[in-house]
C-alpha cells in the first residue's frame, strides 16, 4: 500500500505532528542514493553528527563532509565502546533517498536527503519514547526502537515530500523491566522488518532474552502485543535475514550466531547455532551472497560465517580489528567491509576476497566518535 493510502488510513485514527524542520523545506528528497560513499554516525553527546566519506578506488575512505543532526548522542550506563548498544542506529531508505539518524539523548530522529556524498537535513522528529537506538524501514513505513523506560516502538509514514509523520496509534510499549542493570546489556538492541514487511522483530538482549515479533497490517498498524520468543540465557542482540523466512541472531550470552525460522504466526524456531569462540559477539552484517560478518567487541575481531542449504552455518575464520568492534556495513558491490571500532572512534577498512576472507586496507579516525555506532555504505 502506497503512502497516500496509508496517510488516508492514519488521518482517521491519529493526529500526527511532523516535528522541527531544518534545511530547505521545498526541496524534494534525493534519489541518487549516494555513490561510493560511507556515512558514519558519531553519537557524540555534545552534538551528534553524520560524517560522509568518499570510497576511493581500492576501498580506502576520504572525508567529504560533516553534518550536524540537530540532536545529541547518548551513552547507556555501563557501555564503553558501544554507547547505544544497538544495531541500525543509522539507516538508509533507498526508496526515498533518505538517511535516518537517532539522537539518543535528545529522544529524536533526524531525517536527511542523500545527494551523493552530500546530506541535506530535512527534519528532526520526536522518537515517541526515550533513548532511540534503532530504525527499521519497509516501503513507506518506518519504525523506531526506544531503549529506556521499558522500551517501545513508534511507527511513522514517509510522506510524498520525504518527511516522517508519526502515527500515535502505532506506538507499542515493550514492557521490559526499566530497573534492570547494567543498561547497555539490559535494553533492546534492534528493530527490523521481515523481508515482506508483514512482521516486525525486536531483540530484547538480557531484559527477557527474547525475540519479540509484531504482526504488521498492510496499513502499517502493528499488532497490539508481540509474540514473545524467549531464548533463555542467549542475550539476543542483533539480527539479519538470510532469506524471506530465515534469519541469524548474534547471541552475546554464549557468543554464538544462531539461525532461526520465522513463522507466519510470529513464532520463531531454532535451526542451528555456531560458536564464534570470541568475546561479546553482538553485531552482524550480511554481504548479500551468503556471507555474514559478526562483530566481537571484546576480542576485538570479526567472525566470518557462511550460510548454505538445509540451514547450514559455517564459521570460516576470524579477523583482528582495532579495539571495540561494533557496527559494520558492506559496500553494495560486496567488495569492501567497513567496521566501526568504538574503542578509538575509528572505521577499519577491509577488502572482501572471493572466499570471504578479509585483508586490511587501513583505517580512518572519526572525530568525536569514541563509542559511536551507526554506519551505512552506499
Amino acid at each position: 500500500m502506497k503512502v497516500l493510502a496509508r496517510l488516508g488510513f492514519a488521518a482517521g485514527i491519529a493526529a500526527a505532528s511532523v516535528g522541527a524542520f531544518a534545511g530547505t523545506a521545498s526541496a524534494e528528497p534525493g534519489h541518487e542514493g549516494g555513490n561510493r560513499v560511507v556515512f558514519v554516525q558519531t553519537d557524540n553527546p555534545t552534538g551528534n553528527q553524520v560524517d560522509a566519506y568518499d570510497r576511493n578506488p581500492g576501498g580506502s575512505l576520504s572525508i567529504a563532509g560533516s553534518y550536524d543532526t540537530g540532536g545529541n548522542g547518548g551513552q547507556l550506563v555501563g557501555s564503553v565502546v558501544d554507547h547505544t548498544a544497538s544495531q541500525g542506529s543509522l539507516t538508509y531508505d533507498a526508496d526515498h533517498g533518505l538517511l535516518y539518524a537517532v539522537n539518543a539523548a535528545s529522544n529524536t530522529v533526524s531525517v536527511f536527503s542523500v545527494y551523493g556524498d552530500d546530506l541535506v537535513r530535512r527534519q528532526v522528529v520526536g522518537s515517541g519514547g526515550t533513548f532511540p537506538v534503532s530504525v527499521a524501514v519497509y516501503d513507506d513505513l518506518v519504525y523506531v526502537l526506544n531503549a529506556l523506560d521499558g522500551g517501545s516502538i513508534q511507527g511513522y509514514v514517509v510522506t510524498d515530500r520525504g518527511y516522517l509523520q508519526p502515527i500515535e496509534s502505532w506506538h507499542r510499549a515493550l514492557g521490559l523491566d526499566p530497573t534492570e542493570t547494567p543498561q547497555f546489556t539490559s535494553t533492546p538492541g534492534q528493530v527490523l522488518f521481515s523481508p515482506d514487511g508483514s512482521q516486525l522483530l525486536v531483540t530484547t538482549k538480557n531484559n527477557g532474552n527474547a525475540i519479540d515479533v509484531f504482526h504488521v497490517a498492510p496499513s502499517g498498524h502493528p499488532s497490539t502485543t508481540p509474540v514473545v520468543n524467549v531464548e533463555a540465557g542467549a542475550v539476543p542482540f542483533a539480527a539479519a535475514f538470510v532469506d524471506n523466512r530465515h534469519f541469524l541472531v548474534t547471541e552475546a550470552g554464549p557468543n554464538d550466531v544462531a539461525g532461526f525460522t520465522l513463522h507466519a504466526d510470529g513464532m520463531v524456531t531454532p535451526d542451528v547455532s555456531v560458536a564464534t569462540t570470541q568475546s561479546a559477539t553482538c553485531w552482524i552484517t550480511p554481504t548479500g551472497d551468503g556471507l555474514f560478518y559478526a562483530s566481537n567487541a571484546g576480542s576485538p575481531s570479526l567472525s566470518t560465517l557462511q550460510t548454505g542449504g538445509h540451514h547450514e552455518l559455517t564459521l570460516l575464520g576470524q579477523t583482528t580489528t582495532d579495539p571495540g568492534t561494533v557496527d559494520a556495513s558492506v559496500s553494495p558491490d560486496g567488495r569492501y567491509l567497513y567496521v566501526q571500532t568504538g574503542g578509538t572512534g575509528t572505521v577499519d577498512e577491509f577488502r572482501i576476497h572471493f572466499d570471504g576472507t578479509l585483508s586490511s586496507i587501513g583505517s580512518v579516525l572519526v572525530p568525536g566518535a569514541v563509542g559511536g555506532e551507526g554506519i551505512v555504505a552506499l
